[in-house]
């Protein structure tokens, strides 16, 4: 049996489907991947695109890599969650935004691309507190 993988943006406007596993599983820190996600890199799938399947209204943004690809950021047109990306190096592929996968069950990070270029605060120290879910707690005035 095939896996197939779902998902969706933030407002639900935008679904897919992915048949298949995917090629790859990778984290990129390039300036482009960290202004997108507004942190220190993206984390994507990469699939075959005649196996993702799209519905709703999607907007996009093109721009010219440093190698003379060009590379098309994919996104929801009222969320503006970022959907998937493409890269003329790679015409039948498209990546797919891991946050945006329902179940990423076994998608692991298999390769890190522009590791030169992470932020030096991308990263969890030993003393950072965390929590499993919102703490309940209020910033003192």
């Amino acid at each position: 049996m095939t896996k197939k993988y779902t998902g969706k943006c933030l407002c639900g406007d935008v679904t897919y489907t992915a048949n298949g596993a995917p090629i790859v599983v990778a984290q990129c820190h390039c300036d482009a991947c960290r202004r997108l996600s507004g942190t220190g890199h993206t984390v994507g799938a990469v699939f075959v695109a005649e196996a993702v399947t799209l519905s709703g209204k999607l907007s996009e943004f093109s721009y010219s890599s440093d190698k003379g690809a060009m590379v098309t950021k994919v996104f929801c047109a009222h969320c503006g969650s970022p959907i998937y990306s493409s890269n003329t190096r790679m015409p039948d592929h498209l990546t797919l935004s891991l946050g945006t996968i329902d179940d990423a069950t076994g998608l692991d990070i298999e390769v890190v691309i522009f590791e030169r270029d992470r932020p030096h605060w991308d990263q969890l120290g030993e003393d950072v507190v965390s929590f499993a879910t919102q703490p309940d707690w209020k910033p003192e005035s």
